[in-house]
């Protein structure tokens, strides 16, 4: 079940403008059945040769509590396990990557509605890492990826919630606003 999300989802993906035609975008490695995005990574570096495409990865920010860095994802990247267990690039400052110079940040999600508003792990840190360019002109395409059976009727939204863009599943797209 699992594979075949992940590979569904990377053929959803693959489909997408907003991604065919991006030049950085930030992912994720999946945790607690979140649906991986590893088949989609593998893709992008795949077809490097004929796009220039940069890859990053949420890394939690070591003095700004609650916040993420991204740093650059390559096949060689440097990885440590965070507080939480959860494998990430290894700080290194030459390879953070401004949230405002994303095209697309894909993200995970416990659950999700029509409306676009997102149910995360309970950190907030996708909140506050995106509030600087929530109401910027020019931003990142913001991005949730789930399983088809995250929907939910509707999820209370608070004042601090980034709502998305967009949500992908195996089975399809669902676009909010911005197109």
């Amino acid at each position: 079940m699992q594979v075949f999300a992940e590979k569904q989802v990377a053929q959803q993906l693959a489909t997408c403008e907003f991604i065919t035609s991006s030049s950085t975008i930030a992912c994720y490695l999946s945790n607690d059945g979140e649906v991986s995005l590893s088949s989609f990574i593998a893709d992008q570096w795949r077809c490097a040769d004929t796009r220039v495409t940069r890859i990053t990865l949420p890394v939690i920010h070591p003095i700004n509590k609650g916040h993420l860095l991204m740093l650059a994802y390559t096949p060689s990247t440097q990885m440590t396990e965070n507080k939480y267990g959860i494998v990430e690039p290894a700080l290194a400052c030459n390879s953070i990557e401004l949230v405002k110079n994303h095209n697309v940040i894909l993200m995970p999600l416990v659950g999700f509605d029509r409306q676009g508003n997102r149910l995360g792990m309970g950190g907030g840190y996708y909140d506050r890492t995106l509030s600087s360019v929530r109401n910027e002109k020019k931003r990142p395409k913001l991005v949730g990826i789930a399983h088809d059976c995250q929907e939910v009727n509707e999820l209370p939204a608070q004042p601090w919630d980034v709502p998305l863009d967009a949500i992908v599943t195996p089975t399809r797209i669902l676009h909010f606003k911005n197109d």
